[in-house]
């Protein structure tokens, strides 16, 4: 591409601006202009806001779901992997928002643009698959939410979903900014729902900080639980959906000012990142201190785990964790249709209403509830199908983000661009050798 018209080509069209809006982009005008005013604490805040959209993803309902089989099988054990999978969620995730805010356009976009057809339609159908995997874990998570709460019948807790999932997304014709104010406060209930849980569980800090930092595995089924970790945490539609969420929200083309646009937006990734990141830790932890060290290695499901906190911890652990899931399974949902919608939109040029691709991606998750299936081994098992299409994602982000015809001062260092392609083949690496074990084991 011509660097001379890298930044040439036409913005999406806006949405609606609303009053939070405006007043978001003329403060961070003002401080991408220079001024220092301000304290620090009020020159950021303009520009959080996409990555807590984004660290959703991070932890949804599959999170629950691989991390509390992970934490009652093998303890401590897997920790390392939540580390290590959130620190490259963090480095992806930076460069998910860079593209965007360097290009003025999302990664599905210019995956249309600089591939063949062929390929751009290839892509989209793995991604909606992606999608549908998603919202299967999101959906089924929210209806058990619902289910452990209320007492509602898993069937009618899935159309209770959809319906709420619905409205919260309704929020976005009102502008960017009441939905983000929305989504951040559900991650806020969920971190401090597992502050709650950590408190009460009391884990072994000594343990905890080993299996953190020090790499183990014990058996194809922990190589499994890794994988199912690496795909829910390290998730490919939201990598399409952080490009969407910076390419238009706050836009400059001026050198100094993207730098700084830049800055202030890694300050965003690092705080949800690192939260989210937290809160991983805290389920493994949590299902570690207390179904692996009662010898409740057997307690692999999410209603278990609801069941069982209650004589072990006491009635206000199992409320908290069931409000910390619903909490989880409606905002992720949410920010999975955004997705969709992205993903569409980016590579065929086409999009559908709202209601209509909510309909069409909860069709998987209302059969599994409807047939009876375990909704815990499902979700799991929907964790290594994304993990399966992170590559269709990270590859083609790595390539644009290393050009500096497309990328202009933002283009990759060298280091970057290395770290980036040894994240990108170790989760093919992992992906693969996982394959090999369950057509070894005959699945």
């Amino acid at each position: 591409m011509d660097p001379d018209t890298a930044f040439s080509a036409p913005d999406p069209p806006p949405s609606v601006p609303g009053a939070g809006d405006v007043q978001t982009v003329e403060a961070a005008a003002i401080v991408l202009a220079g001024n220092r005013q301000k304290s620090w604490y009020r020159r950021v805040l303009p520009f959080l806001g996409p990555a807590f959209i984004a660290s959703v993803a991070y932890v949804d309902p599959g999170n629950y779901a691989t991390n509390i089989q992970a934490g009652a099988q093998f303890g401590y054990m897997l920790l390392w992997v939540v580390v290590a999978s959130n620190l490259m969620a963090m480095l992806i995730q930076t460069l998910s928002a860079k593209l965007g805010i360097a290009t003025g356009r999302n990664l599905a976009e210019l995956c249309r643009e600089h591939y063949p057809l062929w390929l751009s339609w290839v892509m989209w159908v793995l991604m909606e698959g992606v999608a549908i995997a998603t919202d299967l874990a999101e959906f089924v998570g929210a209806a058990v939410g619902f289910n452990l709460l209320f007492g509602i019948p898993l069937l009618s807790a899935g159309l209770l979903t959809a319906v709420t999932t619905l409205v919260i997304l309704a929020l976005e014709r009102y502008g960017f900014r009441p939905l983000e104010a929305v989504i951040g406060a559900m991650v806020g209930v969920i971190a401090v729902c597992y502050l709650v849980e950590t408190i009460l569980a009391r884990p072994d800090w000594g343990l905890l900080g080993y299996h953190a930092v020090v790499p183990a595995f014990r058996g194809s089924e922990s190589v499994l639980l890794a994988t199912g970790i690496l795909g829910a945490t390290v998730m490919p539609h939201v990598i399409f959906l952080h490009s969407a969420l910076t390419q238009s929200r706050i836009m400059t083309r001026k050198p100094a000012e993207l730098r700084r646009l830049f800055r202030f937006e890694c300050v965003d990734v690092v705080v949800a990142m690192g939260i989210a990141g937290l809160v991983n830790m805290a389920m493994l932890s949590m299902a570690a201190a207390t179904f692996h060290r009662e010898g409740l290695t057997a307690v692999g499901t999410i209603e278990e785990a609801y069941k069982t906190l209650t004589p072990l911890l006491g009635s206000a652990a199992s409320w908290v964790f069931a409000v910390s899931l619903l909490a989880s399974g409606l905002s992720s949902s949410a920010v999975g249709t955004m997705a969709g919608q992205v993903v569409m939109q980016g590579f065929i040029r086409r999009q559908i209403p709202v209601w209509f691709r909510r309909l069409f991606t909860m069709v998987p998750a209302l059969v599994v509830i409807a047939v009876g299936l375990d909704p815990t081994r499902t979700l799991v098992l929907s964790q290594v199908v994304l993990s399966f299409g992170l590559p269709f994602a990270l590859v083609p982000l790595v390539l644009f983000t290393a050009r500096p015809g497309l990328m202009g001062i933002l283009v990759n260092r060298r280091p970057t661009t290395i770290l980036a392609w040894l994240i990108t083949l170790l989760i093919i690496a992992l992906n693969g050798f996982l394959l090999v074990q369950l057509l070894w084991s005959g699945g």
